[in-house]
């Protein structure tokens, strides 16, 4: 544990909060934007980075995703419900976003000795467990079977899921990246994405596996907290939480050359983004 803390232990941590931009604010923005931090971080150009933010109704579905049989009948699904969908360039499967879920990304460089897998996924639990540690219930990582986009990292308390932790290395840069399903139905999420598989895959047999999802084993922190909790409040969690492990903690934006990089960046993932979609 004491590794995992050093991790979070920077003398500077930059933070970049995009929480609060709105319906306006899409998902290829936030790739562009963490693969541009990526590559500022890991060049030495930037401190260690934490950014938050949030996107409205967007699906984002993962590579796998888009070789399911019935790929287009389910983004139709999906978009007469409300949705954008976009597909991600990183690993894993089907996320559901809105306005009550709120992302959060800690930018590392990724140092000579380099920073393990898991440490960076233990970095993220100890920062999550220490900003809700005021609440008796405890919050635990193991895969949640039935849940959407299951894996290792899955957090729960008392066997509901509530966030998923993923990881992106980009040019000696580590993005590890969380949602956490804040207020909602986190079970409303969860039929959403099982209805796409239902409809994308249907009874085919498929190379790929993907997840049976039970709705009832996904919630919100609210519901599992028995308080009513809102983004601004986890923030601030958030904040704090941080502020603990930093010599300074400051707001910033993309400064200078980042912008540069951010714009080729958006390019690429909203080419790859099209490419993935029109198979």
């Amino acid at each position: 544990m004491n590794e995992t803390l050093q991790l979070l232990k920077q003398q500077e941590w930059r933070l970049i909060d995009q929480s609060s931009l709105g319906p306006m604010f899409g998902a290829l923005q936030s790739f562009a934007a963490d693969d541009t931090l990526c590559t500022s971080v890991g060049a030495g150009f930037s401190p260690p980075t934490a950014r938050a933010w949030v996107h409205h109704d967007t699906v984002v579905l993962g590579i796998q995703d888009t070789k399911l049989p019935y790929l287009n009948e389910g983004i139709d699904m999906l978009q007469r419900a409300g949705n954008k969908v976009i597909v991600r360039n990183s690993g894993g499967l089907a996320v559901a976003l809105d306005g009550g879920v709120l992302n959060l990304s800690l930018i590392f460089p990724d140092t000579e000795k380099g920073i393990d897998i898991d440490r960076g996924y233990e970095a993220m639990l100890a920062l999550i467990r220490q900003m809700f540690a005021e609440f008796p219930m405890e919050i635990e990582a193991y895969e949640i079977v039935g849940s959407y986009c299951p894996g290792s990292y899955d957090l729960s308390i008392n066997g509901q899921k509530f966030a998923g932790i993923s990881q992106r290395r980009i040019r000696r840069g580590v993005a590890v990246q969380i949602y956490l399903c804040v207020t909602g139905s986190g079970s409303e999420r969860a039929a959403l994405i099982r209805q796409f598989y239902e409809t994308a895959k249907k009874a085919e047999t498929t190379k790929w596996e993907y997840p049976d999802i039970q709705p009832e084993v996904m919630a919100s922190l609210s519901d599992l907290l028995g308080r009513e909790l809102t983004i601004q409040d986890v923030m601030m969690r958030f904040l704090t939480a941080l502020n603990q492990h930093a010599g300074r903690l400051y707001a910033s934006s993309l400064q200078g050359d980042e912008l540069e990089l951010y714009q080729g960046y958006l390019e690429r993932v909203t080419e790859r983004n099209e490419k993935a979609l029109n198979r």
